[in-house]
């Protein structure tokens, strides 16, 4: 990832961003890393750059992708946060410390390791959301990169990310991120199994792609017909999700049959119940799979609406 990329990157979705702010935090970045390597022997310059491109692939604000630039600054020891905020802002330098604080601290007891209160402890110490979406970037980058370990640090690494990181993601609705955590975690955890089902779906890709497209097509051209507007679009499920439903079901990847996920975005929530309608009325929903989040929010106040069909070929 380059500097001039991940601006590129900002200004699609914020035009007026300050991209001065960007290029100060990269040169400051470039001087507190000078000299140093990361595990993959290039410069550790490209850590930060990883986890601030991330940033921008959220969207967020250039305060945010600087201070992704930035998250490793205070580790090193010449650096202080009075220097940070001199140099940059007080809202910056304690983002930065905010990332830094969650990296330092460890756990001990058993009670400690456990997942749930790691989680909590996390989001406690997240007093400003756009930490967590810090440490979440970085997470995402050191598994994409997690190769470089030594296997005992994988399945660490890895365990952590599944039990921890990922549930995180997915309680903030950044879904994209959760399911490649999970994929990336699982990949490492269960080798032979992740293996086996990547090649299964490998086998049945372009029959896939094909019954989505169609799919989205009929779904597109009902809506019209009762005058909707909406945005379809259709994808495989992630591995893990799959994995998770050959467990729960006690099937192996042949006979899971609810391997593939469409989307409707329509404008209002009147649309929303009358887009469920089309498509109720276009195949039959499989009984107890509706979920209505928008009659009863998730606690991360994510809204929709869920369901099961039989699709056009059973």
């Amino acid at each position: 990832m380059r500097l001039f990329e991940i601006i590129d990157r900002v200004l699609s979705y914020h035009p007026d961003a300050n991209t001065a702010l960007l290029e100060k935090a990269y040169v400051f970045a470039a001087k507190v890393h000078n000299g140093d390597s990361g595990l993959t022997g290039e410069p550790y310059l490209n850590h930060p750059l990883e986890v601030a491109g991330i940033l921008a692939q959220m969207r967020l604000d250039e305060e945010s992708v600087a201070a992704g630039l930035l998250h490793d600054a205070l580790e090193d020891q010449h650096i202080t946060l009075a220097q940070l905020e001199e140099s940059f802002s007080k809202e910056i330098a304690h983002i930065v410390q905010g990332v830094t604080r969650i990296g330092q601290f460890g756990f001990q007891s058993r009670e400690e390791r456990q997942a749930e209160y790691m989680r909590k402890m996390i989001l406690a110490m997240s007093q400003d959301i756009r930490v967590l979406l810090i440490k979440l970037a970085e997470r995402l980058y050191a598994m994409r990169t997690l190769h470089y370990h030594e296997d005992d640090r994988q399945q660490l690494i890895a365990q952590e990310t599944l039990e921890i990181y990922a549930p995180l993601a997915g309680r903030l609705g950044i879904d994209w991120l959760r399911m490649e955590l999970e994929d990336l975690a699982f990949q490492y955890l269960h080798p032979d199994v992740y293996a086996e089902i990547t090649q299964g779906l490998a086998k049945t890709e372009e029959e896939r792609n094909r019954y989505i497209e169609e799919v989205r097509q009929i779904i597109t051209s009902s809506l019209r017909e009762f005058q909707l507007e909406g945005r379809v679009s259709g994808r495989s499920k992630h591995i893990y999700g799959i994995y998770r439903k050959m467990i729960k079901q006690n099937l192996d990847l042949q006979h899971v049959y609810d391997v593939i996920a469409f989307r409707i975005i329509v404008p209002t929530l009147k649309a929303c119940y009358e887009a469920l309608g089309v498509v109720h009325a276009l195949w039959k929903p499989v009984p107890g799979r509706f979920k209505d989040y928008i009659g009863m929010p998730k606690s991360n106040m994510y809204q929709s609406l869920h369901t099961t069909v039989v699709g056009p070929y059973g």
